[in-house]
């Protein structure tokens, strides 16, 4: 016996499901199969999952229906966390070493998680191959694709902007480069006053920029792609450590772990918009000693901090969420504390940060993987006993867990509880326990949805990097 529901209803009905059981009512007859289909549902669903998709522009859009992009994306997603080793090929690319100066090597997608809703079958990471040069690759070929002209001083940092294929250079005198990754020369240039210490490109409602922060406690703001100035604001009294957006670039975090220096956070719209605020709108958050921060993934107003204090470096936790709000005609931020902790009986130090969107905690010492809820439950441990934990990646999919022989161990966060999975090991297709003794350093582990890598800072011989990409989308 079938039922006929009107089109309003039934699509109210369908827009509480999730992406399997939207795809069971797409199969009762044609007309719930009409409906079950819809773009207004689909991109509910990829709004959710995926935040980036709220600025994706009819021009972007192209022929792919939200449906086939919701599918295609967490087909991939799905498929990675289900290799096996035999799945993955392993590549290196080698670059010139980098000899004194303290310049660290730097290697950054420039294609993967972003605007586009073309499927990202292959992977383009830019790095930083000399201390005067960037080059691309596209790392499934293990071929470079491009490279920069050596320029007159050495490259300091790296930073992209995958949404538009454009990477951001600082050297050492302060200048900062835009490249297209295309032309032999440089998009645009500008220099700060104070040396940079903190660099990010992120695709904000307002257009792209690239905000930096130099050893004085500025915040400079420019445009993309001409790098004019659109703002200056003095932050600290002393250098800006860390800088963070939040995932829809609402807020920017900025850091420096001191004691007399509490974290900040600025509505970036007060930044942007400098003709509509009369002053940069901000917060300071009441937690001192922050050494770690993490924007909880498909939310936007929530941020974890970490500090370590004391002889026994006893290790807190406090998450805030930032509000807007308007008392009269003026507009001010507050960081509202939501949760915190410590944790004074692990024997071991906890290092590293991350959190999942379902805000849950996942942090390590040298020889286990730990999660905690935002309130400290503990969750889940994994244990390692003859290995040492060096770096630690978490993104809304993964955990990866590197090694300090080089090996990764890659987790996903299960769909429907707070706990992580373990998928698989990828070990050290290369004898890295010589390297490491000789002062081998594993810069950090980045990956995307079909491929993972990382910089070896491998002195005094050439720098290298590792790269392991899926067969299956070759």
């Amino acid at each position: 016996m079938e039922f006929d529901f009107p089109y309003v209803a039934l699509l109210r009905i369908l827009s509480y499901l999730d992406g399997f059981s939207l795809l069971q009512a797409a199969q009762v007859n044609k007309d719930w199969n009409a409906i079950a289909s819809s773009d207004i549902l689909w991109k509910k669903l990829c709004l959710k999952r995926w935040l980036f998709c709220e600025d994706v522009t009819p021009q972007l859009l192209g022929t792919e229906t939200w449906k086939q992009f919701f599918v295609c994306q967490t087909w991939q997603e799905h498929i990675k966390s289900r290799a096996k080793l035999e799945d993955f090929t392993y590549k290196e690319i080698y670059v010139e070493p980098h000899v004194g100066l303290g310049i660290q090597g730097y290697a950054c997608y420039l294609s993967g998680r972003g605007l586009t809703r073309i499927r990202q079958d292959r992977s383009v990471v830019c790095i930083l191959s000399s201390l005067a040069k960037i080059s691309t690759w596209d790392i499934h070929e293990g071929v470079m694709t491009w490279v920069s002209p050596e320029q007159p001083t050495y490259i300091k940092m790296l930073t992209t902007l995958p949404e538009m294929h454009i990477a951001v250079t600082v050297d050492i005198q302060q200048t900062i480069k835009l490249w297209d990754c295309h032309n032999t020369e440089a998009l645009a240039t500008n220099r700060l006053l104070f040396p940079c210490q903190s660099l990010e490109a992120v695709f904000t409602k307002d257009g792209p920029i690239v905000l930096a922060g130099d050893t004085i406690g500025d915040l400079y703001i420019f445009r993309i792609p001409d790098l004019h100035l659109i703002s200056k604001v003095h932050a600290f009294q002393s250098s800006i450590e860390e800088l963070y957006c939040s995932p829809q670039k609402k807020w920017v975090f900025l850091s420096k772990k001191h004691t007399n220096i509490l974290p900040k956070v600025y509505f970036l719209s007060s930044l942007l918009r400098t003709s509509e605020f009369s002053a940069p709108v901000s917060t300071i958050l009441s937690f001192s000693l922050c050494q770690g921060a993490c924007w909880t993934p498909r939310r936007e107003d929530r941020i974890t901090l970490m500090a370590r204090h004391g002889p026994k470096q006893v290790t807190k936790f406090a998450t805030f969420d930032m509000k807007l709000e308007e008392i009269g005609n003026q507009l001010t931020v507050n960081g509202h504390l939501v949760a915190s902790f410590e944790l004074q009986y692990y024997d071991e130090i906890l290092e590293w940060i991350g959190v999942s969107d379902k805000n849950v905690i996942v942090c390590s010492t040298v020889s286990s993987l730990l999660l905690f809820s935002m309130e400290g439950y503990h969750l889940q441990r994994f244990q390692y006993y003859l290995e040492e934990i060096l770096r630690l990646w978490v993104d809304p999919v993964y955990v990866i867990v590197t090694f300090i022989d080089g090996s990764l161990d890659v987790y996903a966060w299960e769909e429907r509880s707070l706990l992580l999975r373990k998928c698989y090991r990828l070990p050290n297709w290369r004898l890295l326990t010589s390297c490491f003794s000789f002062g081998s350093t594993c810069n950090k582990t980045l990956c995307d949805d079909v491929s993972i890598i990382r910089m070896m800072t491998n002195r005094p011989a050439p720098n290298y990097l590792m790269a392991y990409t899926l067969n299956i989308f070759s």
